[in-house]
């Protein structure tokens, strides 16, 4: 979903009530209303969108997935922007509940 440009249809499919999200070492930001504001905000400063690759890593034992992502746009405030991020997401009832983000090293 997030490839074809869906990320805020994902966001409502995928994301629980009372997900928490993290960027690196930033404090995190506490349920799905305030992450999809913070969403929103990205995405309305993406001015090109080139493309993302994704590889995954699934640990249902733990219900655990690691992504590893390849972004390439444009933003009004940062530019061309090239980087890898990983994703280490904890799941519960089929509903991400905890997603934090690494990138930048």
């Amino acid at each position: 979903m997030i490839r074809g440009g869906g990320i805020l249809a994902a966001h409502n499919t995928f994301y629980a009530d009372d997900v928490i999200q993290q960027e690196n070492e930033l404090e995190p930001t506490v349920g799905k209303a305030a992450n999809r504001r913070r969403e929103e905000e990205f995405l309305s400063n993406i001015t090109e969108f080139r493309g993302a690759e994704v590889k995954s890593a699934v640990d249902p034992a733990h219900a655990t997935t690691m992504v590893e992502w390849f972004f390439d746009y444009d933003h009004r405030e940062w530019r061309t922007h090239q980087y890898h991020q990983v994703a280490v997401q904890r799941w519960y009832d089929g509903l991400l509940i905890h997603e934090r983000f690494y990138y930048g090293a």
